[in-house]
């Protein structure tokens, strides 16, 4: 079981910072340096500046930046434990309008497995050492992670309508890709026991945040006993939400020797059906239960669509792994593709030594047609579903299999693990 808390959280104080909107940021691991600089000019007390802090000695920085701003009373702690529904309105990278409906709470820290906590994509070392150090200087979880969890009859979301419904947001702010996020802050205890109660018989699968799940897990270990940091602030969604969509993150390849161009030339004769196609259009794949991948290069810039000839060859060359996992086209592109044919390693694909990744399908084409890549793969959307079978199977996809959009901001709430 997952043991889900209210909590009494740490945030902004509205009034000091003129509400939310210019002190929010989207997750540290999408911001560049031109628009973390954007976003700390935006505002003295914008949270890029602790959950991306430069500088020689950052994490100390941050640290004392966090307790400057509570002595300051700019952050406050909120005198009652409460959940906090969120709302997010959005328009998708497919163009159609949403609304994603959740909550953010804290939930106890657990060792991945059934009935618990579980992951769905690879991890890097160098982003969990950069937030574990960051955890320790600040003492608190600065942003949320993003977890799934199944909830068919809606108890939850039922629980939490009458304040969504008939209360005033406590905070309303705007993204710049568009997105409206509303948050609610619920302290009644019926509704709180009634999402306790819906979501703690659920597996929690982890959607965005994995290096931030388990920063948290070393952290935990690092204190020991019991306490706060046992905790970690997470925002749930559940798995039948009609606002929860996946989109594809495309990949791109580049530096290709002469003998690679060759050995991937007969590795897509060999492993795929393909077909030529009338527009670069016609390159997105649907989401199926084939694997179908969209491919057009920088020397030709003819698209295909690739269709893999039998299951069987994924089969051989994901031995192993359990069936599910070998269905997925982002880990038979891996293994025939960047690995067998190109040459790729995991340490490549960890650092984007050869490989870049693109979530928006116009973006992918730009830089393959001037050439800033040598050919890219235009990735199907994974389907909610196939995520679910594939963590149940024990398995984690490949890093940047799935697009949860849109991003949960940071700032919006903080845990203290002290």
């Amino acid at each position: 079981m997952a043991e889900i808390q209210p909590i009494n959280a740490l945030h902004y104080d509205p009034e000091r910072t003129d509400g939310l909107q210019h002190v929010l940021a989207p997750p540290y691991d999408v911001i560049d340096a031109e628009q973390r600089a954007s976003l700390a000019a935006g505002s003295p007390y914008n949270v890029v500046r602790i959950d991306l802090p430069t500088g020689e000695r950052p994490y100390e920085d941050a640290a004392a930046q966090l307790a400057q701003w509570r002595a300051d009373g700019i952050i406050v702690r909120d005198p009652q434990p409460a959940v906090w529904a969120l709302e997010q309105d959005y328009t998708g990278p497919d163009g159609r309008r949403r609304t994603r409906s959740g909550f953010l709470a804290r939930v106890r820290v657990t060792g991945y497995g059934p009935g618990t906590i579980r992951p769905h994509e690879r991890t890097h070392p160098g982003p969990k050492e950069d937030r574990l150090r960051l955890t320790r200087a600040t003492q608190a979880n600065l942003s949320p992670i993003f977890s799934l969890y199944s909830d068919p009859s809606g108890r939850a979301a039922a629980a939490l309508a009458p304040s969504t419904a008939n209360d005033a947001p406590w905070s309303e702010t705007n993204d710049d890709d568009g997105t409206v996020n509303r948050v609610w802050r619920v302290t009644d205890g019926d509704a709180i026991a009634e999402v306790r109660a819906a979501v703690e018989p659920a597996e929690l699968l982890i959607a965005d945040g994995h290096h931030r799940y388990e920063t948290a897990r070393v952290y935990a270990e690092e204190i020991g006993g019991d306490g706060p940091h046992r905790y970690v602030l997470m925002c749930l969604v559940a798995l039948q939400d009609p606002g929860l969509t996946v989109f594809p993150t495309h990949r791109l390849v580049r530096g290709l020797a002469p003998e690679q161009h060759e050995t991937l030339a007969k590795a897509l004769t060999e492993n795929f059906e393909i077909e030529p196609l009338g527009s670069t259009a016609e390159l997105a794949p649907p989401a199926n239960d084939e694997v179908k991948i969209g491919y057009i290069d920088a020397h030709f810039k003819r698209p295909f669509m690739l269709t893999l000839k039998d299951p069987g060859i994924a089969d051989r060359a994901l031995p192993g792994h359990a069936t599910p996992y070998r269905r997925l086209d982002t880990a038979v592109l891996e293994a025939l593709i960047l690995k067998s044919a190109l040459g790729l390693t995991d340490d490549d694909i960890d650092h984007l030594n050869g490989l870049g990744y693109a979530r928006d399908f116009d973006q992918a084409l730009e830089l393959v047609e001037t050439a800033v890549y040598e050919a890219a793969f235009l990735m199907a959307p994974t389907p909610v579903e196939r995520v679910q079978e594939v963590a149940e199977a024990g398995e984690s996809m490949p890093p940047k299999s799935t697009y949860f959009f849109p991003k949960v901001p940071t700032g919006l709430l903080f845990n203290m693990l002290a």
